[in-house]
């Protein structure tokens, strides 16, 4: 872990005991606790968008891979991002190696990757402008100040979020993986770059060529802005099981801007802090106790541990699986 990686840690962990305390840790872990074995329910409920962003992945995949393996990579990333504090970038990393490590060359599995969590973030932009305006025209709860308050929020964290993609793009468009790779080389010389000059600049081509592949970019952009949008029926069904049922409208606002502000933050290992205060904001405008925001938001990080544990131990045991592929010589794939 880096130094300021530690730090934001340290500082989302601060602000997320600071508002379980200013709530009751007593209150927040009661109403979570009123949920019962419903939380299993919730979490199973997650391996709907995961499937689906699987699939926005697949389909960038060239020659066509297998979905089981995106399926995997996905849910491997997705836990070293939930759990590990690898900020967002160890997590696609992970993905791409899973996939090279089961035969799709290095080259297209990094551009898949790159390209699919540009369009995922493009896509959860889109999705909480779309719960924004939503949910100002249709919604007549919350008072003026809170509303005012949850715009502001949300179009903050949509700017970020906006600068942050748009840089990242840029940075595709000019060659990232051949200008980190000699960068790389230049300070760690050349058994310290991450990968050859040549080997970068053809996933830089790889990249390139696939945002000319308009069928399939449009494809993986349907596909992740369905994922976050059926991550909506979590929301609903966690805070249905902890008492306090909401209407589809206020689940649309509280998933698509509370994930908002939580991408915002994703300097922040696992959005720690983050996460909870933008669902505190979001409370007082859908009318929900401050407590059952806390707990929803628990709910998720029980999902996470739920997913994210068994997805940790899986990675180890793929990669010392490859390990043992390579050593005796198999074929990589399974």
């Amino acid at each position: 872990m880096t130094r300021s990686a530690a730090i934001l840690l340290s500082l989302g962990a601060a602000v997320f005991v600071a508002l379980l305390a200013w709530q009751g840790a007593g209150a927040v872990m009661a109403a979570l606790a009123s949920a019962g074995w419903g939380l299993a329910l919730v979490a199973a409920f997650h391996l709907l968008p995961l499937v689906i962003d699987a699939a926005a992945i697949a389909v960038l995949v060239t020659p066509p891979g297998s979905f089981a393996y995106a399926l995997r990579a996905r849910w491997a990333g997705e836990s070293v991002n939930s759990l590990l504090p690898a900020g967002q970038i160890g997590g696609p990393v992970l993905m791409a190696r899973h996939l090279a490590q089961h035969g799709t060359p290095m080259r297209d599995a990094a551009a898949a990757v790159t390209v699919s969590t540009t369009l995922q973030s493009v896509a959860q932009i889109a999705f909480a402008l779309v719960g924004l305006m939503a949910f100002a025209a249709f919604s007549t709860e919350g008072s003026a100040g809170a509303t005012h308050a949850l715009h502001l929020a949300a179009l903050a964290a949509s700017a970020v979020l906006a600068v942050a993609v748009a840089a990242f793009y840029y940075l595709q468009q000019r060659g990232l993986f051949g200008r980190f790779s000699r960068l790389f080389g230049k300070f760690f010389g050349p058994h310290g770059a991450m990968a050859s000059a040549a080997s970068a600049d053809a996933i830089d081509e790889a990249v390139r060529a696939l945002y000319r592949s308009r069928g399939r970019i449009t494809a993986t952009f349907a596909l992740s802005f369905v994922g976050w949008v059926v991550g909506i029926g979590e929301v609903w069904l966690a805070l249905a099981f902890i008492g306090h049922p909401v209407n589809w409208l206020d689940a649309l606002l509280l998933e698509s801007v509370g994930q908002a502000i939580r991408g915002a933050a994703f300097a922040i290992p696992g959005s720690l802090g983050a996460q909870e205060g933008g669902y505190l904001l979001l409370a007082s405008v859908v009318g929900l106790p401050p407590d059952a925001a806390l707990a929803l938001s628990l709910s998720k990080r029980a999902r996470e541990l739920a997913f994210g544990l068994p997805g940790i131990v899986y990675l180890q045991w793929s990669e010392r699986g490859w390990r043992r592929r390579r050593a005796a010589g198999w074929p990589l794939a399974d």
